[in-house]
């Protein structure tokens, strides 16, 4: 008779049944009972007594932590290892240009173009554009094909009813995936290169992809990008001991490479969207904070976050409190991240002096998201996450800030042993990823000659032109000297 009145007021949300006493303590019964409002102002005590338990960490701690927790600073290998970092920066807009020259070689140790193309041809990986940037380059995000409904960005509107992107579209929404010169003849283009040019416009748009990275590399080999890298030049044929050029390759339209297809179509369900984006959030970045979520730009901004986050803290996937000195209490982390996150509040005496460089929006970079930018008296210029822009960190310490280019820098410290350790990274991370000219010409708006910064520029390799201090690229010849040096 007791049980039948339990079981119905349990029915009735009133009571709740499960395991509440402590291990040890004697059960006369397998079932327990308690009163629903106790046990949620138990659990909420539990829960304000462990978020007061939590001593925050210094803002530079995370910033150390988080190229770790990313990969940046111990990096993975093999084609596991683009899996894992596309798992982890699913669904994040950043330059095409960055991609293959920052992002994945500084997260895989043996990075090349083939893994992403195995991937993606594959069908595991699925790219998408969001939005143009200033010459040959664009927002692209990597996508894991089955959590791309989740993480793809609902397209931009729809191209006009009797445009050629409309008629491409149509073309492709008959299904499968189509080369460039079987989307001319579908959509009764003029040629191939106006097919091309719709297809760029719809990928920038949100509506198509390729089965390879090619065509970006293609578009971005050329021209003005946000990361502009150097191609090898092709190998000479020999001829009596003469060098011969290859002969140039008739031109064909940029982008021509590989087959197109529709993208997939978002997840519809918000809320669904919401519950993905959250526990992306907390793969990504370990400590999710305000910032983080407000340089994502997710839907609904941080207070869509937080629901979503809160929920997960009642069902003990994660834990709300005070991580990140400085930053709120509304901060959440797994248990076992706190844990991790604590190995990096003190820095060992002398100190390391890691360096890392990355891209400015790379998610590695914590300084401009939940990090706030720091201030240099008396220069008005700030740092930004821009396309093209590129930071160097030192044991978490913002030290250089690059706008694109390399034309002006700001840098953050005074210390000549930490300004020469990212220095020396700077140049270290630009030739391994060969990346384009670096030209530095202004440092904290004064010309760079007169600066503490250019000793230590030129010691990294940085040599004096017309403009100001230039990374030279490096030659075959400078590695033949290198190694008769060796």
């Amino acid at each position: 008779m007791a049980r039948h009145t339990l079981l119905r007021l349990e029915s009735q949300g009133r009571l709740t049944s499960g395991f509440f006493l402590p291990a040890g303590v004697d059960r006369r019964d397998e079932t327990e009972w308690c009163d629903a409002e106790v046990l949620r102002r138990l659990r909420m005590r539990s829960l304000a007594a462990i978020r007061g338990s939590v001593e925050p960490v210094p803002p530079e701690a995370f910033a150390r932590f988080l190229p770790v927790w990313q990969h940046v600073a111990r990096p993975l290998s093999g084609i596991d290892g683009v899996v894992a970092a596309i798992d982890q920066l699913a669904g994040v807009p950043l330059p095409a240009s960055a991609w293959e020259s920052l992002v994945l070689p500084s997260r895989v140790s043996d990075y090349h173009p083939g893994l992403l193309d195995e991937l993606t041809a594959a069908g595991e990986v699925i790219w998408s554009g969001q939005g143009s940037l200033p010459g040959r380059d664009g927002w692209v995000a990597l996508h894991p094909a089955d959590a791309a409904p989740y993480t793809l960005a609902p397209p931009e509107d729809e191209p006009a009813a009797d445009s050629l992107d409309r008629r491409v579209l149509d073309a492709l929404a008959v299904g499968g995936a189509y080369f460039a010169s079987q989307l001319r003849d579908a959509a009764g283009a003029e040629n191939e290169q106006s097919v091309t040019d719709a297809l760029w416009r719809l990928t920038w748009s949100g509506h198509v992809t390729n089965d390879t990275f090619a065509p970006l590399r293609a578009l971005t080999a050329g021209g003005s990008q946000a990361h502009r890298t150097t191609r090898r030049p092709p190998r000479a044929r020999l001829f009596r001991g003469a060098a011969l050029p290859r002969p140039a390759a008739p031109p064909r339209p940029t982008g021509v490479g590989g087959r197109w297809s529709l993208l997939p179509e978002p997840e519809s369900d918000a809320s669904a969207r919401a519950t993905a984006s959250a526990a992306l959030l907390l793969d990504r970045y370990g400590v999710v904070t305000r910032g983080s979520v407000q340089a994502e730009g997710m839907p609904g901004g941080f207070a869509q976050a937080y629901r979503v986050l809160a929920g997960f803290e009642q069902a003990g996937h994660c834990r709300r409190g005070y991580l990140i000195e400085g930053l709120g209490a509304a901060q959440f982390a797994a248990s076992a991240t706190i844990d991790r996150l604590r190995e990096f509040a003190a820095l060992p005496d002398p100190a390391p002096l890691r360096a890392v460089t990355l891209a400015a929006t790379d998610p590695a970079n914590p300084y401009g998201a939940a990090l706030p930018w720091p201030v240099i008296d008396g220069v008005t210029h700030r740092p930004g996450r821009k396309a093209g822009g590129i930071v160097v960190l030192v044991d978490g310490a913002l030290a250089v800030y690059l706008e694109r280019g390399g034309k002006s820098a700001l840098v953050f410290t005074e210390d000549d042993d930490v300004l020469a350790a990212a220095a020396l990274d700077l140049a270290t991370t630009a030739r391994a990823r060969r990346l384009d000219t670096l030209t530095v010409e202004q440092v904290n708006g004064a010309f760079v000659y007169g600066s503490s910064t250019a000793r230590a520029l030129r010691e990294a390799g940085f040599v004096e032109s017309p403009r100001g201090l230039t990374l030279r690229r490096t030659t075959a010849g400078d590695a033949i000297r290198a190694g008769a040096r060796a």
